[in-house]
């Protein structure tokens, strides 16, 4: 039996020595421009259903109907063709929901970020992703003593990693641990930016549509 389990430790060592290799990456065209994101392989559920709906066209003609300025900019829901604010949904979630999938913190909640969007722990506490709403990290700037303050009150240890990000990137480090982090922006942060301060009503929708036009895989 150990002879069998070495066997295996050696067939699989370069698949581990790849995982970060070859990452498909998407590219999000929008009615304010173009952002190519990359889905990382530790997240494989999170990544193939990305993926599936993207081949499906899913998010084709979807608006990005939640965004915060200094938090995030969220797309997955599906509003009436007129865009009016007061239409209400076409169609929300997907009858299924995605296992979570939080690397942490390895992948946490810098700018740029491609999340999972889910119910709240309340209702879901295995943190199950939806299956097609997803966000995309902007958040603010922290200072170090930001930091530090944040560290005693949540009796949290930060890594150094996460700390140069937020003070120089800027993110949402109150997600951390919570919220499945599956890729990443890698082109078109300027974009997402412009997204970010869009003028929206009451309830975070944009007043004018932030429509996104297609989705298209770059490398599969």
């Amino acid at each position: 039996m150990k002879r069998i389990l070495l066997l295996l430790s050696v067939v699989l060592f370069p698949v581990i020595l790849q995982a970060g290799e070859n990452e498909t990456k998407i590219l999000i065209v929008t009615n304010m421009g173009k952002i190519t994101v990359k889905l990382y392989n530790e997240t494989p559920l999170h990544r193939d259903n990305f993926i599936k709906l993207v081949q499906e066209n899913k998010y084709d003609s979807i608006m990005f109907h939640r965004v915060i300025k200094l938090f995030m900019i969220q797309a997955g829901e599906k509003y009436a063709p007129d865009d009016s604010i007061n239409a209400g949904f076409v169609d929300k979630d997907l009858e299924y929901t995605v296992p979570a999938e939080i690397v942490y913190p390895a992948y946490f909640h810098k700018r740029g970020q491609l999340c999972a969007a889910r119910q709240g722990d309340d209702v879901n506490p295995g943190r199950a992703s939806s299956a097609n709403q997803f966000y995309i990290v902007t958040g603010k700037h922290y200072t170090e003593h930001d930091l530090d303050k944040m560290e005693q009150e949540k009796n949290i240890t930060l890594t150094p990693e996460q700390r140069e990000a937020y003070q120089t990137a800027g993110g949402t480090p109150h997600l951390d641990g919570a919220y499945t982090v599956f890729g990443e922006v890698v082109k078109g942060i300027k974009v997402v930016n412009k997204i970010e301060l869009v003028n929206t009503d009451n309830g975070d929708h944009p007043l004018k549509s932030v429509r996104i036009k297609t989705m298209k895989i770059l490398n599969r």
